[in-house]
């Protein structure tokens, strides 16, 4: 049976409206297909040692990626080490940019009452994560030039020569991204 992961942004969850709104999709229209959205912390190692395992328990199954901000990050990690496809949604494609902002202060997740802390090891760790995609035709990436988080040009530019989609306007989250379920399911079921 193919199993999708769904990999959610910074300090995000499973209960992310995409990750529900996605599962509930699923669930309806390929009852076939399990779905996982781990909840994962935003300490790089800890997270990155999760993925792995996970998709580890799953192959020699299809394993199918879709990631979410910080998420696309992951599930480009996991692209090149494991050989599969993915969507990106508007990826973070340098976290560590941003991570400092956020060293020494409380963060709370957004569905939750979990709190974390970041310190500047965190940082080495998720640089320590980053690729340079080479399994070009594995990905396709979503942006909305409207993101208010990040700048969608670095993404274009990072998967120049990966399947691109870019929609004006919309915002981080990606609006409408239910229009694109059956055609990333159809992508992500193909043959590498």
């Amino acid at each position: 049976m193919p199993a999708l992961i769904y990999i959610h942004g910074f300090l995000s969850s499973p209960l992310s409206f995409k990750a529900c709104q996605l599962q509930r999709w699923l669930a309806a229209n390929h009852p076939e297909i399990t779905y996982y959205c781990p909840q994962l912390t935003p300490y790089p190692e800890q997270t990155r040692r999760e993925l792995e395992l996970l998709v580890e328990s799953l192959l020699p199954q299809p394993v199918y990626l879709i990631g979410s901000s910080l998420g696309g990050f992951w599930a480009s990690w996991l692209v090149e080490k494991y050989n599969l496809r993915a969507i990106l949604i508007n990826p973070s494609v340098r976290p560590y940019d941003f991570m400092p902002q956020h060293l020494g202060k409380s963060l709370k997740s957004y569905h939750s009452e979990a709190v974390y802390c970041l310190n500047a090891q965190h940082i080495a760790e998720i640089k320590s994560a980053e690729v340079t995609p080479k399994r070009k035709k594995n990905y396709w990436l979503l942006l909305q030039t409207g993101d208010e988080t990040l700048d969608y040009r670095d993404a274009q530019e990072k998967y120049a020569a990966c399947k691109q989609t870019i929609e004006e306007g919309g915002d981080h989250s990606f609006q409408g991204f239910e229009r694109y379920f059956a055609p990333c399911l159809e992508f992500l079921s193909e043959e590498s």
